[in-house]
């Protein structure tokens, strides 16, 4: 008998069990963790799968464990085979040893205990939301495994994952998941110090501090906190001496073992204007992408919204919502509480599908024509406007007349589409550092080219859409 070639076993097993997901948002999904997987092996009859978090194992294996197995042994592996995730020993998360009795710290004991006080905050944090709770968000395909791992981070702070880093569109669910560890961690610890601040924020502190000789103060306002949460890192890109602070706070909060979570609307390899010393650690810790949510999350998140606001909106109106409003869920907030208006001022009004597509008439236009435009049809019409063809523009070719197109066509694509940076690489074939790179050099170039700004406005009257909508 020939001996089994389990790599062929498993692409074809892969495959089909690709193929047997049913929704486009689980297929996905499966495309984003199984690129997460390090490596697999046939030890026995276990499909040994290796992946990068010791968080993932189980999370993996309640997703995929049975229906992989399946898969596997239609392709030939052995009927009783199993699929085992494990994480590799380098992984595990750290765990500081717990202090000596004798000499244990009062104030970290005081912490633990029930306090009167609801939380010791820093002078500058900013109020975390009463509604930004774990209660409160609404899991789907597209979060939950930033959920979990936000969970995970909340029970345990400074040791589980250290630092976490969000990443995604805005209107997402980023800040949420911040605020809503900052409001478990003081439910589990009182006394705990917890700060939560946009990067913006941090910037104007700091010259604040400069111009008053307090650089002392700042320094040691935010190196003596227990739980870090910075909203929107990407707007200290650019700012060499905040970042050499920020730095030197994220060290000394990291070597104390506090807890730091970030948010951003890139990934950090795409971040572009800072360091690099910076940007890798962030990547030392969980980097997780949340992404736009599916109809039935959209749903359940119009359903949630509108519960929390005490208001009865009928079915069939909720469903319009969720059809025809499909960015982000601030955007579907906004629909919602639109729709609520114009009932509060008519009570008579019945909300049925007609009298919502009304209400929203505008929303819905802007919706409609950002889900209409593919990235192919972008591709087309930017390679008909240069004389050039779609497979030039995606080849490998790096000659100027083919680089132009090529990265004005990615610009296009991020700017005009509900793509993801992630999907954009994906459709050109390149990777995302190259994506991003070309996308931020069309802008540059667009600020001092009036004749190349002139070709990208007229290609993007040709898609059907207007100038204006490459601010977004």
């Amino acid at each position: 008998m020939a001996p089994l070639d389990f790599e062929t076993v498993w692409n074809n097993a892969v495959e089909a069990f690709r193929a047997s997901r049913i929704s486009e948002e689980s297929k996905n999904q499966m495309d984003r963790y199984f690129g997460q997987f390090i490596k697999h092996e046939l030890s026995g009859t276990d499909c040994i799968i290796t992946v990068e978090q010791p968080l993932q194992v189980q999370w993996f294996t309640d997703l995929y464990s049975e229906g992989l197995a399946k898969a596997l042994c239609a392709y030939g592996a052995p009927p009783e085979v199993k699929v085992v995730f494990k994480a590799p020993q380098d992984a595990k998360t750290f765990v500081p040893p717990p202090p000596k009795k004798e000499t244990a710290n009062p104030q970290i004991e005081a912490k633990r205990r029930p306090a009167k006080t609801q939380y010791r905050k820093t002078p500058s944090t900013l109020e975390l939301d009463s509604s930004y709770t774990f209660e409160n968000f609404v899991c789907g395909p597209s979060n939950s495994f930033a959920h979990a791992t936000a969970v995970a981070v909340a029970k345990d702070p400074g040791r589980a994952y250290n630092p976490l880093f969000l990443w995604g569109d805005t209107g997402l669910g980023k800040t949420h998941l911040m605020q809503a560890i900052g409001h478990e961690v003081l439910k589990r610890l009182p006394g705990a110090s917890v700060c939560y601040i946009t990067s913006e924020t941090l910037l104007n502190e700091y010259v604040n501090a400069l111009q008053s000789s307090s650089i002392s103060e700042f320094r040691n306002r935010y190196r003596n906190t227990d739980v870090l949460l910075i909203d929107d890192i990407q707007f200290i890109a650019g700012k060499k001496q905040i970042q050499e602070e920020f730095f030197n706070t994220f060290n000394a909060l990291l070597t104390a073992h506090k807890q730091i979570v970030i948010t951003c609307d890139v990934a950090p390899r795409d971040l572009s204007g800072l360091e690099s010393r910076l940007l890798s650690r962030f990547q030392g810790g969980m980097v997780i992408e949340i992404e736009s949510p599916s109809y039935e999350t959209r749903m359940a998140i119009l359903k949630s919204k509108a519960n929390f606001m005490g208001r009865h909106i009928p079915d069939e109106a909720l469903d319009f919502i969720a059809e025809n409003i499909h960015s982000h869920v601030r955007a579907l907030e906004g629909a919602l509480r639109r729709v609520s208006a114009v009932a509060d001022l008519n009570p008579e009004l019945e909300l049925n599908r007609e009298q919502v597509r009304r209400i929203l008439r505008d929303s819905i236009e802007n919706e409609q024509v950002v889900k209409k435009l593919t990235i192919s049809e972008i591709q087309q019409t930017v390679a008909q406007h240069f004389s050039v063809s779609v497979k030039e523009i995606l080849s490998q070719d790096r000659s100027q007349p083919l680089v132009t197109p090529r990265q004005v066509a990615m610009f296009l694509a991020r700017k005009l589409t509900l793509a993801s940076l992630s999907a954009v690489a994906k459709e050109f074939d390149k990777s995302h550092p190259t994506v991003y790179h070309g996308i931020k050099t069309i802008e540059k170039r667009m600020e001092v080219e009036e004749q190349l700004k002139a070709e990208v406005f007229d290609i993007v009257t040709k898609l059907g859409r207007r100038p204006e909508d490459l601010q977004s």
